[in-house]
């Protein structure tokens, strides 16, 4: 993984850098997760690694999927990919590229896995909580995950924050061993 983040990093930050110079984060975004997503999928994937698709016929298979969002720049990044065999790096360098904007906005992204729902009350009284502990703007991704018996689990980057009765249990386990 760490591999994967070392070698897709100039990537994202040359098409960030570029994105930023004229002024276009959020169609370069797009572009990414179209990308990333065409990677992604098992059948584009097949025919995108596959060997004996010459260059020019992935690169034109990619145009075409991306429809009017591939322009000079984009053709250009992808043939870049291609020649240097990375295809495979795009949904690492959408996320990469998705961290260094949200960097930029002053967003921090939080994954709230919780045992049951959340009501729109509770998710803006998180996010409220988070902005304040975080001093940014917090964008949730809230999922639900039964395993954790009650309350929620927060992932902020590396910080975690288990409030969960799961968590509980397994942190009154783990100091009855000691």
């Amino acid at each position: 993984m760490a591999e994967l983040i070392t070698v897709a990093r100039p990537y994202a930050e040359a098409v960030y850098s570029l994105a930023t110079e004229q002024g276009k984060l959020d169609q370069w975004s797009d572009v990414l997760s179209w990308l990333a997503a065409m990677v992604n999928n098992p059948d584009l994937a097949q025919v995108v690694t596959n060997p004996k698709h010459t260059a020019q016929e992935v690169e034109a298979l990619m145009l075409d999927v991306l429809g009017s969002r591939g322009n000079d720049e984009v053709k250009r990044f992808i043939a870049a990919l291609i020649e240097n065999a990375r295809l495979t790096l795009l949904p690492e360098i959408a996320a990469q590229f998705e961290l260094l904007k949200a960097q930029s906005e002053n967003i921090v992204d939080a994954l709230v896995e919780s045992a049951f729902a959340l009501s729109d009350e509770q998710k803006a009284e998180l996010t409220n909580t988070l902005s304040k502990k975080y001093g940014k703007a917090v964008r949730l991704d809230v999922r639900e995950n039964a395993d954790l018996i009650g309350g929620v689990r927060v992932s902020v980057g590396d910080d975690v924050i288990d409030a969960s009765v799961r968590g509980k249990l397994q942190a009154m386990a783990a100091s009855l061993k000691n």
